[in-house]
């Protein structure tokens, strides 16, 4: 079951491995990426992130979809993290069982906009925005669990 799906240009460090995982009871993150699987050092980064008693799995976006689709994924409480906002509507895209996405870190880029803490988002990705949110997906921005949520809808 697909507890969360967190957009984080960090992808997994303190703060989403022990607030986030905590806080929603998640006994498994799955890191979506391309290049991570691929890439020694940052899947070793990742690694030392990994809370204790939790399940780390790195898979690239094809293959997380796979995993999602294949249902072996629904024995756990599934925490995704994605780097983008172009990676979390492929996998809403593919796999409607993802319902919620939270907008946690998203870094400034030329001609990006900022929509919240720490969230800054180019034009074709307001436009994924809202998308989603048509899909009837909640999309809230909060960097850690304590924050309040932001609708995604109020700053668009």
């Amino acid at each position: 079951m697909i507890v969360l799906t967190r957009v984080d240009h960090r992808l997994l460090h303190g703060q989403v491995a022990f607030s986030w995982t905590q806080t929603i009871g998640a006994d498994c993150i799955l890191i979506a990426n391309d290049d991570v699987p691929v890439n020694e050092i940052r899947k070793t980064t990742i690694k030392l992130a990994k809370p204790q008693g939790v399940k780390l799995v790195i898979k690239s976006i094809e293959d997380s979809i796979a995993a999602l689709k294949s249902g072996v994924t629904e024995k756990y409480k599934l925490f995704i993290v994605v780097e983008s906002i172009q990676d979390a509507y492929k996998l809403a895209e593919a796999c409607p069982e993802i319902n919620k996405i939270n907008l946690g870190g998203i870094k400034s880029k030329e001609g990006a906009r900022s929509i919240g803490k720490a969230v800054n988002v180019l034009p074709e990705e307001e436009e994924l925005l809202k998308a989603l949110v048509e899909k009837d997906i909640e999309v809230e921005i909060r960097q850690v669990p304590a924050d309040k949520k932001v609708d995604v809808r109020e700053v668009l």
